[in-house]
């Protein structure tokens, strides 16, 4: 009976807290969207129903953190096919004024992205992406200051869930956070 009682509460507690077989750091729900893709397509949150999938935020003419984080999703891109994990990435640019379709596609290129399962998003105005960053990613991004092209912004991937509930954010630029990124993803599929 002792035991019946423990698994219970274990099932209970493990409902309440989303039930993740991983340590969560968030719990935010990612606001409604529907954006341009790299091919003049669109994606929508509603697209992205029922899959797992890994977020960051970048711009192509970034001359720091996006260079790093870009090739660390190339690498994760790799990795996931290695592994047989079906996940999403996506990319939403900071720079919607720049980085307008062609000008991701080249980028996504340029990285031997493959489309399948990666999507660079543009299609917007600069308010509206740093709205849903900030409030769905706790994910700050600031205009560039006067006199550059260089948008400040965060640079975390985050783990998103099949129900649209971003429940990890991992380091971007720090390789080594490639391998939890896998493991967590291998543990909740």
């Amino acid at each position: 009976m002792k035991h019946l009682l423990i698994i219970i509460g274990l099932s209970i507690f493990l409902t309440a807290c989303g039930g993740y077989p991983i340590e969560t750091t968030m719990s935010e729900d990612v606001g409604d969207f529907e954006f341009t893709t790299q091919d003049n397509g669109t994606l929508s949150l509603h697209d992205l129903e029922g899959d797992w999938w890994i977020a960051d935020f970048i711009f192509t003419n970034c001359t720091t953190v996006c260079l790093p984080m870009t090739s660390n999703m190339a690498t994760l891109q790799s990795k996931l096919d290695e592994e047989g994990i079906d996940a999403q990435l996506v990319s939403f640019s900071v720079d919607p004024e720049f980085d307008s379709p062609e000008v991701l596609k080249a980028y996504g290129e340029s990285y031997n992205a493959d489309f399948s399962n990666w999507t660079f998003l543009t299609g917007y105005d600069f308010q509206t992406i740093k709205e849903l960053s900030i409030k769905s990613f706790r994910n700050f991004v600031q205009e560039a200051p006067e006199g550059t092209d260089q948008v400040t912004h965060g640079t975390s991937f985050f783990l998103v869930s099949p129900e649209g509930e971003v429940i990890k954010n991992y380091s971007g630029v720090d390789s080594a956070a490639l391998d939890t990124i896998i493991e967590d993803l291998k543990k909740v599929q």
